[in-house]
């Protein structure tokens, strides 16, 4: 098979959760273990960070991959899903892996796929791992896929691990409680491992606490340590002083990843840095601070706040449950008390997917705005019509387009200078606009 072969062979034949939902999820570690171990347990052979979290992990993991690559270390970064490209959840210092070694993997592999029958994700974290060893990276940072407990990644055992906040999330597999859901999460907490947890409520602080005792795995908890303030965004920055409560340290920080949510991400980045000295991998501040400006040039990420267009704004965000709209909610009324760019009226063009809690999000959605109701091109999409007669009872209004670009080119048309277009509601909503 060829590249584009191989990749239809992956996308059509494996169960794939992004895009038929809990069918292709497996609640045990059986496969991820068996398969790694017909590789050689190649997740053995190379130094890895663990990040897990309801939101603000794969930015975490950007952020982070980023200073450790400007540092010097050749760095390999697992993360999910993908936008527009199957290859950017594997990366090495930026460069997406080959298409060579995709086909040649999925090639050796078929015997064993064929006895073990892995899903999409458990196959191409094998992948991951296996690339990550051959190219001897110097660390890993691996993204969770989904919950931490029973996540395929969680065969690694790390120098450290990271939870970056608790939200309703997947709570049909996670659980219908936070306590539950961060119970899962905590999974990844490994004997004798560091964790770092970005954020705690005060059900959720205990859980951590619990499973790092039994686990006697040194724990810190950010909001204890750093302090973020003087946020000032632009459309494509966030600066922001942070302050060391320890010493009283205080220091400039430029983000290119520019939602005021990231100032959370950055406390969780930082602690990690500090971590991460102590255990032998040194970050200048010339290096963490041209990483933190630079994270999407080094690294590629993309969908955070995106601005990709101005007069009128046009910003990307796969915001796409709880507690990222009320993040994406945050950032529009920040910018309209400051009187920043894009305080005009709000246009939401908007898709999701059926197994999210979907009428939670709605409510939170302000009525006053205009809507753009449709889908992505997925089995687990929620219809346009569907969104829209949902967002109807919530006096949500707006037309239903099949396209995301239709709907975008329809808000352009319909926004003025000074409003701010919004697409969210889905990771692939958001991949699909071109």
């Amino acid at each position: 098979m060829n590249y584009q072969q191989t990749i239809d062979y992956l996308f059509a034949q494996l169960p794939m959760y992004s895009r038929i939902g809990t069918a292709a999820y497996k609640e045990d570690l059986h496969n991820s273990i068996a398969l790694c171990k017909a590789l050689d347990n190649p997740q053995q052979k190379f130094k890895s960070i663990h990040i897990a979290g309801t939101n603000g992990k794969g930015s975490t993991s950007h952020m982070l991959a980023a200073m450790l690559q400007q540092a010097g270390y050749k760095t390999a970064l697992y993360t999910s899903p993908h936008l527009k490209d199957f290859r950017e959840r594997i990366k090495i210092n930026g460069e997406m892996i080959s298409p060579d070694f995709v086909v040649d993997f999925v090639a050796k592999t078929k015997t064993v796929s064929g006895q073990i029958a892995p899903s999409f994700f458990e196959l191409t974290m094998a992948m991951a791992f296996d690339y990550f060893a051959a190219q001897q990276v110097d660390i890993a940072v691996i993204e969770t896929g989904l919950g931490g407990r029973l996540d395929s990644t969680n065969i690694i055992t790390p120098i450290l691990s990271v939870i970056t906040n608790i939200g309703y999330d997947h709570m049909n597999i996670l659980g219908d409680t936070l306590e539950k859901i961060a119970a899962e999460k905590a999974g990844i907490i490994k004997p004798g491992v560091p964790v770092i947890i970005g954020e705690f409520l005060p059900v959720t602080k205990p859980v951590f606490e619990r499973k790092a005792a039994e686990c006697t795995a040194p724990i810190y908890f950010t909001q204890d340590k750093y302090v973020v303030a003087d946020i000032i965004v632009t459309p494509q920055t966030l600066h922001c002083s942070v302050t060391d409560t320890g010493n009283q340290i205080n220091e400039a920080v430029t983000l290119d990843l520019n939602g005021i949510y990231q100032a959370k991400n950055l406390r969780t980045v930082l602690y990690a840095q500090n971590i991460l000295s102590v255990l032998g991998f040194k970050i200048s501040k010339e290096a963490e601070k041209y990483a933190l400006a630079n994270t999407k040039l080094l690294t590629g990420l993309h969908g955070r706040w995106d601005v990709i267009g101005e007069n009128p704004l046009l910003v990307l965000d796969v915001a796409h449950n709880e507690d990222g709209m009320q993040q994406v909610l945050q950032q529009i009324e920040w910018i309209r008390k400051n009187d920043t760019y894009g305080n005009g009226n709000a246009h939401f063009v908007i898709g999701m997917v059926k197994d999210k809690e979907v009428n939670k999000v709605l409510s939170l959605l302000p009525v006053a705005a205009n809507y753009y109701f449709t889908n992505a091109h997925i089995p687990r999409a929620l219809p346009a019509a569907e969104l829209q007669l949902k967002a109807g009872e919530f006096n949500l209004k707006g037309d239903c387009f099949d396209d995301v670009n239709e709907a975008i080119l329809s808000a352009k048309k319909a926004a003025k200078k000074h409003d701010i277009i919004i697409v969210c509601g889905s990771v692939f909503l958001v991949g699909e606009v071109k």
